[in-house]
């Protein structure tokens, strides 16, 4: 988390925004002030307790695993847009959410993900990144 409060003292992003439980609650426990958590109350598809977020605002929503359904894209848009914290609780799995976090967070925020046993990645968004996450949507099966 050190690198991650060294990058946000010089980047000074817009927005932060963590995906999963347990990079919210390391990102939570260093001070780091999160705009938006998207979180399912899972580590690795296995049920933790859930975080005390203490957010502004509160989302629940529906994303079945390996999907990025309408709703939850609205939702993580809506959250975004928002000032202070905000949680989006996830009923089923918030990976995917990821690409709606990077699709909808204003330019020069970062957003943050774990990848299990190996730490954190943290992605800068810019238009450049908005346009290959947009091409991967796009050729993402559409469900009916």
């Amino acid at each position: 988390m050190m690198r991650l409060k060294k990058i946000i003292t010089e980047y000074k992003p817009a927005k932060i925004v963590s995906v999963g439980d347990k990079v919210t609650e390391n990102i939570i426990k260093s001070g780091i002030p999160l705009n938006v958590a998207v979180i399912d109350n899972k580590v690795m598809r296995k049920p933790v307790k859930p975080l005390n977020l203490k957010a502004k605002r509160s989302f629940n929503v529906k994303n079945p695993a390996g999907t990025l359904n309408e709703e939850a894209f609205q939702v993580i848009s809506e959250a975004v847009n928002l000032e202070g914290l905000t949680s989006v609780q996830v009923d089923g799995e918030e990976d995917l959410l990821t690409l709606a976090a990077v699709m909808t967070a204003p330019v020069n925020s970062i957003v943050v993900y774990g990848q299990p046993k190996k730490g954190i990645v943290i992605v800068s968004v810019t238009e450049d990144v908005k346009k290959k996450i947009n091409g991967i949507i796009e050729r993402m099966e559409k469900q009916r």
